[in-house]
């Protein structure tokens, strides 16, 4: 029962952070250091990240599907979104291969806390700088330039560092880059696409002899994480993109700042 209510927290924390910028694996690596869930988290949480990549899928999957007939069928605006979503993808995952050790070593709380804080900063800075007429904007995720979508894509390298959030990163970067809410908001979601499946797939095929066995109650466990992540997933996305489409981020950064200051005062 315990492991079931462990299963069940932990989809529901990645769930609802993994696509708000708030940091998912931040807020995972604290749930996990306050639990006996702890030792056998890492390779759990990760499948169950799987959820969260199967609901912005689903969320999308009508766009999806066109875009996907529109580049075998050689159509240019399909080819172009594929393009920018291969440019902005690059970074991280080049940079992440390449520190992963690195990444592995700063996967504490306080490391957390800190970025927490100074991520909240940098998002408030980038929300500023959005044109107050940008919060009535609709979607046009055509309208992305090469430029905007390598600048969100080089932005959500700075997520490597767990607590920073990478859709928070890649919000930033599109915002910077002149985008509005909605569009930096829904490309970051496209773009999580990839990310999240090759690290995911990289950490779940070196881990996979381990999988089952390092989870008490086993796949139970994980098939009911994978199934919360999912579900809340969706709400979370849907949620996003409505209230960015009226409001500003300001409510995600005094969340930072208030978990962060909480976290570093309880390891005091």
């Amino acid at each position: 029962m315990v492991e079931v209510l462990h299963a069940i927290l932990l989809g529901i924390v990645e769930g609802l952070t993994e696509f708000l910028p708030i940091s998912s694996t931040g807020h995972l690596i604290i749930a996990e250091h306050y639990t006996h869930f702890k030792d056998q988290a890492e390779i759990f949480t990760v499948a169950i990240q799987s959820g969260a990549i199967a609901a912005v899928i689903w969320h999308y999957r009508v766009d999806l599907f066109a875009k996907t007939a529109g580049l075998f069928a050689g159509r240019a605006k399909a080819k172009n979104f594929f393009w920018k979503i291969f440019i902005a993808t690059l970074p991280a995952l080049i940079l992440g291969f390449v520190l992963k050790d690195t990444v592995d070593k700063a996967s504490k709380p306080s490391v957390v806390a800190w970025a927490l804080i100074a991520g909240a900063f940098v998002l408030w800075w980038a929300d500023k700088k959005a044109p107050a007429s940008q919060v009535d904007h609709k979607q046009d995720i055509d309208a992305v330039t090469t430029k905007q979508a390598f600048l969100a894509g080089l932005a959500q390298c700075v997520a490597l560092i767990p607590g920073v959030s990478r859709s928070g990163a890649s919000i930033v970067g599109g915002l910077a880059g002149g985008l509005n809410r909605v569009t930096a908001t829904a490309f970051s979601f496209y773009l999580a696409i990839p990310v999240l499946l090759l690290a995911s797939a990289y950490k779940l095929f070196h881990g996979r002899h381990d999988l089952a066995g390092s989870v008490d109650g086993g796949v139970g466990s994980i098939i009911i994480g994978i199934v919360v992540s999912f579900f809340v997933a969706l709400v979370s996305i849907s949620w996003l993109l409505r209230y960015v489409s009226g409001h500003s981020f300001k409510v995600f950064v005094y969340y930072r700042i208030a978990l962060g200051i909480l976290v570093l005062a309880l390891l005091i």
